[in-house]
Parts: C-alpha cells; structure tokens; sequence
C-alpha cells in the first residue's frame, strides 16, 4: 500500500474523531484493514500520524482511544509562602547591568567590556592548556592555589612604599568573582543588622549584597575626589559602624578616583576609630589616563581588606578574584568561603595566572587603555553634539563607565523606558545609591559593543529628554 492510503485512512478517522467523545475506542486495527481494504501496516502508519498530533493515545495490548483534552491545572505555590515567612532582605528584580539584550538594540547599560576588549587569544590558550594538566581534575586548596596567590600578593607589594609591609601569599584568599567575596567580606566584619558604611553613590552589587547578609546599610556622600574624611569619622562616631565599603580607583558608577593624598587621610581615620575599608579594585585593569594605587598599598596593620577581581579584565567566563586581609579578618573570611563554596575551580585559576602571566598580558592592557580612551572620548564627543542636555561633570580617568547627570525634574524611569522603546538600553542612576538618589542620573557603559552607534545613542538620548 502506498502513502496514499494511509493518508486516506487519515483524513477518515479525523471525521471519526469530530464527533466521539474523549477516551472513546477506536476501531480495532482488523477492522480498520477490513474496512479500508488496506494492509495493517498502512493502518498503524494511520495511526502513528494521528498519535504524533496529539489525537490518539495508543495502549499496547489494549487498543486506541480518543485523546482526552486535559485542562492544565494552574500550579499552586501559595503553600510556599507561609513555610518561608518573611525574607531576611526583600530584594529588587534583576538589576539593569545583568540584563540581555538582542542584536538590534545600542547596549549600554551593561557592566562588562565588549568581547574584542578581552585578551581572547590568551584566554582561550590558557584555557586549553589549563585542560589539557592536572587542573582539569584536581581540588584546590580553600585558600587558592599558592602560585596564583603569590600573584596578587606581589601585584599589590609592587606598589607598597618603603617602611611598609607588603603582603605575603598566606594573606590572600582565592574567590569564585568579587560578589561573592563582598558577600562573604560583609558577613564575616558586620553581623547582621549593624551598620555598614557604603560610598553613596556606589557598586549597586556591594548594596545587594549588604542587603542579602542582613547589614544596616548607612551612606556616606562621595565625589570626583572621594569621600570627605571628615563626614566618615562623623558617621563612624554616630552609627558605631567599623567597616566602610569604597572604590577608590575608577568607582562604579562615577568613575571617581581618589587622590593618593586622601589615602593616608582615610587611612588616619580608621586607625582613630578601629574600623576596616573593604577596599574593592575591581577596575585595576582599566586605567585611562591614570593608574590605579591600591589604599591597602599603604596599609599593613590589616585595616584595609582589599578585593581585586579578574573577571571584568580576563573575561567573565573566568570568574576569579582575590581578597588580601591580614589577622583574625582573614580568618573569618576563609572560613566563611568554606561553608559558602569550599574552593574555586582549579582549571579556572590555573587560566587566570596563564593569562596573566604571558608577556601578552603586558601588551594587552597598553592597548587597552589607548581603546578605552578612545571609546570614552567618542561617546562624551556624541553627547555633546546630540544630546547637550546630559552633563558629565566629571571625566573619568580610567573605568568603563560615564555618570551622567540629567536635567532637574527629569523622571528618570520614564526616560529609560521611552529610549528602551526607540532601541537604546541604558541604566537608571538609582540602582546605585543606597539612600534616595542625590539627583537624576544615568550611567553610560563606553565600553560595550559597537562604539559607532554612540552618536545615534546620544540622539535617542537627546530626543527623549526634549520631550520631557
């Protein structure tokens, strides 16, 4: 029998089907063939066609049978609510840096540089090569691996002066990316509902994870120079806080860094006070027009815990980063990464010093600042010309991002929601204050992908806020 018949067979049980009622038998397959006058194979093709479209449910041994349609029955979770009770911390939706975004959008509200801003080749060598050894199948130690260690405690006793200790390898802790360790950092210094000190406006990731580990979260005003020493020992004296969260180098969202004479100004303060800075670096590769000196570089007394990151730099698929802290601090931290993720992967770690450690790294991050530079000046140009509204009042030396503050009055969430509609994605100012915003912003990422389509971001920008 030919395909016909079967077809044939097809159409005359759907015509069946039209009137029976669900879970009613068809007709045996011998009387299907004696009826249609057709071999059993053609009819169990018959049948199969009708199975695979969701009509007929086969029960070997038993027969065919009309499909009952079920209705699906909404799930219900409500049951879920009353076993959790009330979060620890109520935290908002996904933050704008996290999202996608499809190809025919101009991207810049992300955190991460654009792909051709990586060292591929290094990376994927490195991986390759990390693969290929031991690392593929060993277990790290908790601490880190004691090469890569060695590493950033040398990065950053590079830059420490004369009279000062620099760090040894036992003061590093070995990270699976800096949010984890800020998380850790902040449950290891601050228990849950004391204070903590956070740089307003700052990282919005350092906010959510004071919020998840149950801090206080108390803001101290900064600027293109950094915080006032003064305003940090008012609110260390009024809040009782110890511990103050900045980024003194490159900070996100501002692009800030502060003056080396500040360093030794803040640093004064915490030693008056007892306090801790939890010190995150994690724009140390993206120097412009500057370079990054780390505070800890000057500290040796364990006030300063200082977090470095690769995976902005490296690449995010290498997510390895560095806490150094000396004393009891130290301790604490590496115990709270042991009950949080034991260790980090040895392939990825091995990578990372691979990366860092190849002559090509030196090479990659000349080049990198020159197209930083250039990707920054192009967008502030673009800005200018399109969109004369926007005032960055401060130019970066060095980071991924441009602050840029908008007109009074202007409803930034609106503004965002009408540029996302004309094809351009960029971040709301208010993800990153922990307080009230101190004014309407938003923050420009010029590191993301395809810089010649600034000038027509700017001029979404700029159409939107005439209309405002």
């Amino acid at each position: 029998m030919t395909d016909d018949s079967s077809a044939r067979i097809v159409t005359a049980l759907e015509a069946w089907l039209a009137s029976a009622a669900p879970g009613a038998r068809l007709p045996s397959t011998r009387e299907l063939v004696a009826g249609h006058r057709a071999s059993p194979v053609t009819v169990q093709r018959a049948l199969r066609a009708l199975v695979d479209r969701g009509l007929v449910e086969s029960r070997p041994g038993v027969g065919s049978f009309v499909r009952a349609v079920r209705t699906a029955r909404p799930a219900d979770h409500g049951w879920q609510t009353a076993a959790l009770r009330s979060p620890a911390a109520r935290l908002d939706s996904l933050p704008t840096a996290l999202r996608s975004s499809p190809d025919n959008v101009i991207a810049l509200h992300a955190g991460y540089p654009d792909r051709e801003l990586l060292p591929e080749r290094l990376v994927r060598s490195a991986l390759t090569r990390a693969a290929r050894g031991e690392a593929a199948l060993d277990r790290a130690p908790a601490a880190g691996l004691p090469d890569l260690q060695s590493w950033f405690a040398r990065e950053l006793g590079a830059v420490t002066p004369v009279g000062v200790t620099p760090p040894t390898r036992n003061d590093v802790v070995i990270l699976p990316g800096s949010q984890s360790g800020l998380s850790s950092i902040f449950r290891a210094l601050v228990t849950a509902d004391q204070p903590l000190l956070l740089e307003s406006p700052t990282y919005w990731g350092a906010i959510l994870a004071a919020r998840q580990a149950g801090v206080r979260v108390v803001p101290v005003p900064t600027g293109p120079d950094g915080p006032d020493p003064v305003e940090l020992a008012r609110a260390l004296v009024e809040t009782g806080s110890r511990v103050f969260y900045a980024q003194p180098s490159y900070a996100n969202p501002t692009g800030a860094q502060w003056p080396t004479s500040l360093h030794e100004e803040v640093l004064a303060v915490l030693r008056t006070h007892g306090a801790f800075l939890v010190e995150d670096d994690w724009a140390h590769d993206f120097g412009i027009t500057t370079t990054a000196v780390p505070v800890a570089a000057g500290d040796d007394a364990g006030h300063v815990v200082y977090l470095r990151s690769l995976t902005k730099s490296v690449s995010p698929s290498v997510r390895v980063a560095a806490v150094i802290a000396r004393g009891p601090a130290r301790e604490r931290i590496l115990a709270d990464r042991g009950a949080e993720s034991m260790y980090v992967s040895s392939l990825l770690q091995v990578a990372a010093l691979d990366v860092v450690s190849h002559p090509g790294w030196r090479t990659h991050q000349r080049n990198l600042r020159d197209q930083l530079r250039s990707r920054r000046d192009l967008l502030l140009s673009a800005l200018h010309e399109h969109a004369p509204q926007v005032d960055v009042e401060h130019v970066p030396p060095g980071g991924l991002n441009l602050w840029a503050r908008l007109p009074t009055g202007t409803e930034v969430d609106r503004l965002v929601l009408e540029c996302e509609r004309a094809g351009l994605l960029i971040a709301s100012g208010r993800e990153w204050f922990p307080a009230e915003p101190a004014g309407p912003f938003v923050r420009l990422n010029y590191a993301g992908p395809d810089p010649s389509s600034f000038p027509e971001a700017a001029r979404i920008l700029g159409a939107a806020l005439a209309r405002h």
